[in-house]
């Protein structure tokens, strides 16, 4: 089921000491029978999973997942996908567990191969990925090499999907946590890169994430963000009145040159923006797994470059910078 005490474990008397005795009391809300209704069943979801042999694990390709040999007969593969449909909705992928295909909202291997070309090497780092969904991208981290990822995100059934995951992607050095970025001690300099994707825009103060997230990387640590975007120069910034493209907690969505101040501002050095997209109705679209409306939903009907309320369709910029000071050469 869920289990975290590995992690604590492993953590005592090292730099994460003092986090590690905060986590069981955080791990305890962040999966609150009482504040979460639905979490009882969630996990009774979890434990219906088979126990099922695994041959062979994908952490490297487009479908994050495993695989047996021979392959699973008809009649448990389709046990199988009746139960991870349990766990509806499924937001970020895919994965692809002995041939069940977990055709995700978010196509988040597009994602993935946007940013991989400006990532620092991996390899044997720790890494934290701030709001990482059910944890695609983290298992993406791992398959790239990095010693331990942090995945933290405060929605219970992404916690849980991931947990489905890992049932037999069976990786001891990826985890999850049920907290959000203020659940980080601050000052921590812990991680060697990290991720904030997706994050940005959700956030009433962007300078005080930007703060929150140069706190958590070690001295030459390699941020690397994702948000939307809006096109204009240096200091403009959309802030929507009401909701964005159905969203009600969108706050502030910077020009590119906005947001590189920003980060410059905040302390970072060596900011570059390495791409922009705009998103797509083939990347973000409802599928079987995810049955409500998406992106195409939330579009100006006779007018895509709009959003349903009128503003600038959604449009993706991804920045890297780097906190000040000296990247160490391997984690001790």
């Amino acid at each position: 089921m869920i289990d975290y005490q590995p992690l604590i474990e492993r953590w005592r008397d090292g730099e994460l000491d003092t986090w590690a005795g905060r986590l069981p009391e955080q791990i305890a809300a962040g999966l609150s029978h009482q504040r979460y209704g639905d979490l009882p069943r969630w996990l009774e979801v979890l434990s219906a999973l088979p126990d099922l042999p695994v041959t062979v694990r994908h952490l490297d390709g487009d479908r994050v997942g495993a695989d047996c040999d021979p392959p699973l007969d008809a009649v448990t593969q389709n046990a199988l996908r009746e139960t991870l449909q349990g766990l509806h909705p499924w937001r970020k992928g895919p994965f692809e567990l002995f041939g069940v295909h977990i055709d995700t909202e978010w196509r988040s291997d597009w994602k993935w191969d946007r940013i991989t070309p400006h990532l620092d090497d991996l390899d044997g780092r720790r890494v934290l990925d701030v709001g990482c969904g059910s944890g695609y991208h983290c298992w993406r981290m791992a398959g790239a090499g990095a010693g331990e990822v942090i995945g933290i995100d405060p929605t219970p059934l992404f916690v849980v999907q991931f947990w489905a995951l890992q049932k037999y992607l069976q990786q001891p050095h990826v985890w999850l946590l049920p907290l959000g970025i203020q659940d980080v001690p601050p000052k921590l300099q812990a991680f060697d890169t990290v991720f904030s994707m997706g994050v940005l825009y959700h956030r009433r103060s962007p300078m005080d994430h930007l703060q929150e997230l140069r706190d958590c990387l070690r001295p030459g640590g390699q941020l690397v963000l994702e948000t939307l975007v809006i096109e204009g120069g240096p200091g403009d910034t959309l802030v929507p009145e009401g909701r964005y493209a159905r969203m009600g907690n969108v706050w502030f969505l910077p020009s590119t040159d906005t947001l590189l101040s920003w980060a410059r501002k905040l302390g970072f050095v060596d900011a570059a923006l390495v791409d922009v997209a705009t998103t797509s109705v083939e990347e973000q679209r409802a599928t079987d797994w995810m049955r409500f409306h998406s992106l195409a939903n939330f579009l100006d009907p006779e007018d895509a470059s709009k959003t349903i309320e009128g503003y600038p369709a959604p449009r993706r910029a991804v920045i890297t910078a780097r906190a000040p000071g000296t990247r160490r050469a391997k984690n001790p």
